[in-house]
C-alpha cells in the first residue's frame, strides 16, 4: 500500500514533490534502494528523489510497564511529550519544541543542548530484533543505525520539569517562524555554526525565494515557494565560504534527499 505525501505541503521547509511513499506496516526489513522518511522535518527532497517508505500507523503507540516506556516508531514528538506531562515523566521536555517520529529522533539522536533522546534510551527494536542502547554507536546528533527502528524502550523517572519546559520554550523564540528544516549544520567542537555562517556573510544571504535567516543564520528558510536548487546552493555555499575562511568543515544536520 501507498501514500502520496506532497513534500510542498508535508515537510517542514516546505519543499519537494508530490511522490507515493510506500507503507510499512509489518517488521520487515527497508524495501531494496527505498529511503525511510517519517515526518520529514529535517529533508531536504529532490524533485527527483528514490523510491521512498515510511511507518504506518500500526507504529504510532505509547504504553508503560511499570517504570518502562515503550514507544513505536511512527509516533510524533508532540505525542510523546504530551504523554510524558500527563504521566508526570521527567527526560523529554526538549520535545515541546522539537518535532520529528520516534525512528528520526532516535536515527539523529535528536535534542536540545545536553537533553537528548538517548540519555534515556534502554533498547531499540528493529527487524532483526532488540539492540542495546550500549551497542549502539552514537554521540552528538548521531548514531550509526541503519536499520528501521520500530520501537524504542525508555526508562522513566517521575518529575516533569516545568523550569527545563520553560527554558526549552524560550530557546525556541531564538529561532525563525519561516518554514525550515531546522537546524542546517551541525555546532563544531568549540563553536557554532549559525556564527561561522554570520562570520562569512551569509546571514540573510538569498538565492531565489530560499534564504539563511536573519533570525538566525544556521537555518534555512523557505519564503515562499524556495527551490530545492536554490537550498542546496546555499548549503554548499556555506560550507564553501567557511572552510575557506576557517579550515573548519561544517556537517550538515539536514539530510538531503536526492
Amino acid at each position: 500500500m501507498t501514500k502520496s505525501i506532497d513534500f510542498s505541503k508535508y515537510s517542514s521547509i516546505k519543499i519537494g514533490p508530490v511522490v507515493d511513499v510506500f507503507l510499512i506496516d509489518e517488521m520487515q526489513p527497508l524495501p531494496k534502494n527505498h529511503f525511510l522518511i517519517g515526518g520529514a522535518n529535517n529533508l531536504l527532497v529532490s524533485d527527483n528523489p528514490p523510491p521512498l517508505s515510511m511507518l504506518s500507523k500500526k507504529f504510532d503507540y505509547l504504553h508503560l510497564e511499570d517504570d518502562r516506556l515503550f514507544v513505536g516508531g511512527a509516533t510524533k514528538s508532540g505525542r510523546i511529550f504530551s504523554y510524558c506531562k500527563k504521566h508526570n515523566i521527567k527526560g523529554f521536555e526538549y520535545l515541546s519544541k522539537l518535532p520529528g517520529t520516534l525512528g528520526g529522533l532516535i536515527k539523529m539522536n535528536a535534542g536540545m543542548k545536553d537533553d537528548e533522546i538517548f540519555n534515556n534510551l534502554i533498547k531499540i527494536k528493529t527487524v532483526d530484533g532488540y539492540i542495546l542502547k550500549e551497542d549502539i554507536n552514537h554521540g552528538y546528533r548521531f548514531t550509526d543505525i541503519e536499520t528501521i527502528v520500530y520501537e524504542a524502550v525508555f526508562k522513566i523517572e517521575r518529575g516533569f520539569d516545568k523550569e527545563k519546559l520553560a527554558i526549552f520554550a524560550k530557546m525556541r523564540k531564538n529561532q525563525p517562524s519561516l518554514p525550515s528544516a531546522g537546524s542546517v549544520f551541525k555546532n563544531p567542537d568549540g563553536d557554532y555554526a549559525g556564527r561561522l555562517i554570520e562570520a562569512v556573510g551569509l546571514k540573510g544571504y538569498k538565492k531565489g525565494r530560499a534564504s539563511f535567516s536573519e533570525v538566525h543564520a544556521n537555518f534555512l528558510v523557505n519564503e515562499g515557494g524556495a527551490s530545492f536548487e536554490d537550498a542546496l546552493f546555499l548549503i554548499e555555499l556555506a560550507k564553501k565560504r567557511v572552510f575557506e575562511k576557517y579550515s573548519i568543515l561544517l556537517e550538515k544536520e539536514v539530510i538531503i534527499v536526492t
